[in-house]
């Protein structure tokens, strides 16, 4: 039986050209819809802001000058990095033990315990925040249950402060910590486990020792994925905050829409970038190390 020729490998010169074709539609995208308006915003940003919203061409650094200056700004900044700060923790630890058993199941309705996992995804996350006012509100199911038990005699404050929007927030962002984590549970063998019970661990150590330290990838990359959800949200701070929670997003808001100080609103945005890429330079340089 004789074996056919293998054919020979293309050359280095063709085989770019063909990898820079495949790429190329990709690159067009990225150039149109993510390039293009970072630069327009970064330009804006160094113009110089007229009464009544008008904006004179200029190649200043005003904008950041009076963000970087001002002490309620930098308090702003503070603000945003703590509730980043907090709803990461609080999700990482509610969504650590869903993800695990989920991983750990055998059950023949595992697909579909994953499935009610995420399954907030498919709802708005405007929908959602609505229903965490009514949920909240002073008259809501939470304050209406504990006061009929007795409980409190007076509603709790849970909207229009840092609370409501924690707590909205946790619930919102959990499906992609989930998910994070499921993926970063698959990577490890069990046997490891095992092993270590073998030896005489017990269960917390295992745990300590071998199943969170393995699966630390994932949740390294589910806590950089909640964190910058929550920098970065919106909606549930305006609508749940009630304009009294003051973050860099709404600060963005109001600049662009009430005050028309667009070079300010685009400055702050391109503090936020900055912000958004030393995380990431962050979790790659984690990440690297998680893996050596």
């Amino acid at each position: 039986m004789t074996s056919l020729p293998m054919p020979a490998p293309a050359p280095p010169r063709r085989r770019a050209w063909g990898v820079g074709l495949l790429l190329l539609p990709a690159a067009i995208v990225d150039l149109l819809l993510f390039v293009l308006p970072l630069a327009w915003i970064l330009r804006i940003s160094l113009y110089q802001a007229l009464p009544g919203g008008g904006l004179r061409p200029a190649a200043t650094l005003d904008s950041y000058g009076a963000f970087l200056g001002d002490e309620f700004y930098w308090q702003e900044v503070g603000r945003t990095l703590g509730l980043g700060l907090e709803v990461t923790l609080i999700t990482l630890v509610v969504a650590y033990p869903i993800g695990l058993f989920l991983a750990r199941s055998r059950s023949r309705w595992r697909g579909l315990l994953v499935t009610l996992a995420i399954a907030p995804l498919l709802t708005s996350g405007v929908v959602r925040t609505y229903a965490w006012m009514v949920i909240l509100g002073n008259t809501g199911l939470i304050n209406g249950l504990l006061q009929r038990a007795g409980l409190i005699a007076a509603p709790l404050s849970l909207v229009n402060n840092l609370t409501g929007v924690v707590i909205a927030l946790v619930q919102i962002l959990m499906p992609y910590m989930v998910l994070a984590l499921l993926s970063g549970f698959g990577r490890f063998d069990s046997d490891l486990e095992w092993a270590a019970a073998s030896l005489g661990a017990n269960p917390w150590r295992v745990f300590w020792r071998v199943t969170f330290p393995l699966s630390l990838p994932g949740v390294a990359t589910g806590c950089l994925l909640v964190f910058v959800l929550t920098i970065s949200s919106f909606v549930t701070p305006q609508l749940l905050g009630g304009g009294r929670v003051f973050l860099m997003a709404t600060e963005i808001f109001d600049q662009a829409t009430y005050t028309l100080n667009w070079p300010f609103a685009a400055a702050i945005s391109m503090l936020l970038l900055l912000l958004f890429g030393g995380l990431i330079f962050g979790y790659t340089r984690l990440q690297r190390a998680l893996e050596l």
